[in-house]
């Protein structure tokens, strides 16, 4: 027997047809989705304002209609042995439907409305909205905010429906549901709406199985009183369990028979803790890839400075789970790949047979640790954690006129080290144990220099996924369990979970050298993020009133 995992990432879907008895990979798809991120202008050509990221739901359908018949057609497999379907994604990336859950974009009218569309996860143009829910919560003492490190992100679910309410009320009037992008799919799936334990709890402010109170969101704004009666719902559907059956239109699109089981949703970082064996305590997986999550379970409840919330069985049932992060990793050496490298390692990598970051990766690794003398922030999309302040940016110090490519493709590596360095400390501070690190995604996959920097900087060891595509696996193993074919999500890791056999070791000599430059990190990470210089606010608030 087989179960599909789809994983919805920022620029494409995944599919993935998993065999059961040992978590086999048998096939898989992917498909780009054709709208992609819309951070400069909608399909119409209406312009976006900065700071905005939206996505287009069809692209979504789409990736059923063609990862999954692709996936039968490679495996061979037979339609009717396929029991179920699990999905994740990223979050939080929310949208604004119609009372059966119809896109508000998909409306003729709305065409050409930006509020009518998906906030993908990292739309930061709801900072303002943010910034009033975490005053909000202070004046008020609330008791739920210090399980979110303290703030609230403009990422978050209520930042991006309140930034709906406070410059289109009268497209906020027209929304029926708001309504996470994984709920939605599954909606679309079984033809019945559900709000997943995990989503809600890490991005919907929902702590000890419910929302902040209405006096809260009152004060937030009078009209936002009884938001979550009227856009949400607080019916919460737990991970691992049945969210309900495939219909038989969305059957007949994927070439599948009706009524199997179909998984709740979950988030893409949370699920894949089991593809890689993480159920126990102390675990931290790093979910690198055009950002970075680190998921970590626990026996105990603590308040972690910049977390992005603990939920208890929001990774694995019966413990606390921690999610912290980074918001770019990969789209930053993305950045200066595409923007910032000269023709000539464009022609030495094409001469060399390689791609481009293969190439730069070679080169920086021929370095000394320190060799480049160059020390970055890692803040090209802000800071997620431990920070929480979208409104910081990237810097490299230490430029002179014989800095190369790769000193600075090194450097940004680095940096992004020292940031899950960072956020391992800020665990260790409040007593919640790290013990074990295991690192996923695409970038671990690709980059040895990453892997190998990532140990010095830290110190500690890590093992790596055994699969490529853990999340997808993650979710084909819900799936398992939603189709009954498993008691729970540890028995299914136990069969269906995968690691390589090596682990990657800290070198001690470079360990020594990179203790100090992280002391320097430190020193930068303090001035330029927790107020001492605000020149990074100031720039940015200069760029907006350029843009206007």
């Amino acid at each position: 027997m087989y179960t599909l995992g789809l994983d919805f990432g920022t620029l494409s879907g995944r599919a993935v047809l998993v065999d059961t008895r040992d978590g086999a990979e048998v096939a898989e798809s992917v498909f780009d989705y054709p709208h992609g991120v819309m951070d400069m202008q909608l399909p119409s050509g209406v312009k976006l304002p900065p700071d905005w990221a939206l996505q287009h739901p069809q692209d979504y359908i789409d990736v059923f209609a063609r990862t999954v018949p692709a996936v039968l057609r490679e495996s061979g497999a037979a339609a009717s042995d396929v029991v179920g379907i699990g999905i994740d994604f990223t979050a939080s990336s929310p949208m604004p439907t119609t009372v059966d859950g119809t896109p508000l974009c998909f409306l003729e009218e709305m065409r050409d409305e930006p509020h009518a569309y998906i906030k993908l996860w990292k739309h930061h143009a709801a900072q303002r909205q943010a910034d009033q829910i975490n005053e909000t919560a202070r004046q008020m003492g609330e008791s739920w905010l210090p399980r979110y490190g303290g703030k609230i992100s403009s990422e978050w679910f209520f930042s991006k429906l309140l930034q709906i309410l406070q410059e289109r009320p009268d497209i906020y009037a027209q929304i029926d549901r708001f309504v996470e992008a994984a709920d939605w799919v599954i909606w679309q799936l079984t033809g019945v709406e559900t709000r997943n334990t995990c989503t809600a709890g890490y991005k919907a402010m929902v702590q000890d199985g419910d929302f902040p109170s209405r006096d809260y969101f009152r004060a937030l704004d009078p009209a936002f009183e009884h938001v979550v009666d009227e856009k949400v719902g607080r019916e919460f559907a737990e991970l691992g369990s049945k969210a309900g059956e495939l219909t038989p239109q969305m059957a007949d699109l994927m070439g599948l028979p009706a009524g199997i089981a179909i998984a709740v949703a979950n988030v893409d970082a949370h699920v894949t803790a089991p593809a890689v064996k993480a159920t126990d305590p102390g675990v931290m997986v790093m979910v690198m890839g055009t950002s970075c999550c680190h998921i970590l379970s626990s026996t105990q409840l603590g308040e972690v400075d910049g977390m992005c919330g603990v939920v208890m069985g929001g990774v694995i049932p019966g413990l606390y789970g921690y999610e912290a992060g980074q918001s770019a990793v990969g789209d930053i050496f993305a950045w200066f790949v595409d923007h910032s490298v000269p023709p000539e390692y464009h022609r030495a990598a094409e001469r060399a047979g390689l791609g481009l970051h293969e190439y730069l990766e070679r080169e920086a690794a021929k370095q000394r640790v320190g060799q480049h003398g160059l020390l970055a922030l890692d803040w090209w999309n802000g800071n997620r954690s431990t920070l929480v302040d979208v409104d910081l940016t990237g810097l490299m110090l230490g430029m002179n006129l014989a800095t190369r490519a790769p000193d600075i493709y090194r450097a940004l590596i680095e940096a992004t080290a020292y940031g899950t360095r960072e956020i391992i400390d800020a665990f260790d501070a409040q007593g919640v144990a790290v013990n074990e690190l295991v690192a996923a995604g695409g970038l671990p996959e690709k980059n040895a220099l990453l892997c190998q920097i990532f140990a010095d900087v830290t110190g500690r060891p890590f093992k790596l996924s055994g699969s490529a595509q853990a999340p997808a696996l993650g979710a084909a193993m819900h799936a398992a369990v939603a189709a009954e074919i498993y008691p729970d999500i540890q028995a299914a890791a136990a069969k269906m979970g995968k690691l390589k056999a090596g682990v990657v070791t800290p070198i001690s000599g470079n360990q020594v050298v990179y203790d100090k430059l992280f002391q320097e990190y430190k020193t930068l990470y303090d001035a330029f993020g927790r107020g001492a210089n605000d020149v990074m606010k100031r720039l940015k608030a200069i760029k907006h009133e350029a843009l206007d």
